[in-house]
C-alpha cells in the first residue's frame, strides 16, 4: 500500500515532550493494531524503545518494513520519505524519539 496523494502529512509523535536549540524529544505510545498517521522525518533521529516493539512500517513508494524492537534498545534512522507505523503487538507500544537539530549542533 503507497501513500495516498491527496494525504497530509502528520506529526512524528503524539506529543512534544522537550525542545531546545539543538534536539526535540517526541513521546509516542500506539495501543495493539493502532497505525500512527503518515509522517516525515526532516532530521536524523534517534528511537529509544519503552516498550518491546513488533511494529511494522509502510513507506510512500510502497515498501514495507517490520520492525522489532526491545527495552534498552537504541535505534539511529537518517530523514527519509513518508512513512506510517503499525502496532503489531498485543500490547502498547511506546517510544522516545529524539531529533537533532544538525545546525544547531554544528554551530556548538
Amino acid at each position: 500500500m503507497t501513500m495516498p496523494d491527496d494525504t497530509s502529512l502528520g506529526p512524528i509523535g503524539k506529543e512534544i515532550l522537550f525542545e531546545n536549540d539543538h534536539v526535540r524529544i517526541w513521546g509516542l505510545s500506539l495501543e495493539p493494531g493502532e497505525i500512527q498517521l503518515w509522517h516525515r522525518h526532516d532530521l536524523p533521529y534517534i528511537i529509544v524503545p519503552l516498550t518491546a516493539g513488533d511494529n511494522i512500517m509502510r513507506f510512500s513508494d510502497g515498501r514495507q518494513r517490520p520492525t522489532q524492537e526491545s527495552v534498552g534498545g537504541v535505534l539511529w534512522r537518517e530523514p527519509g520519505i513518508p512513512h506510517e507505523l503499525e502496532n503489531c503487538s498485543q500490547w502498547t507500544y511506546r517510544n522516545v524519539l529524539i531529533e537533532w537539530k544538525i545546525g544547531a549542533i554544528n554551530q556548538a
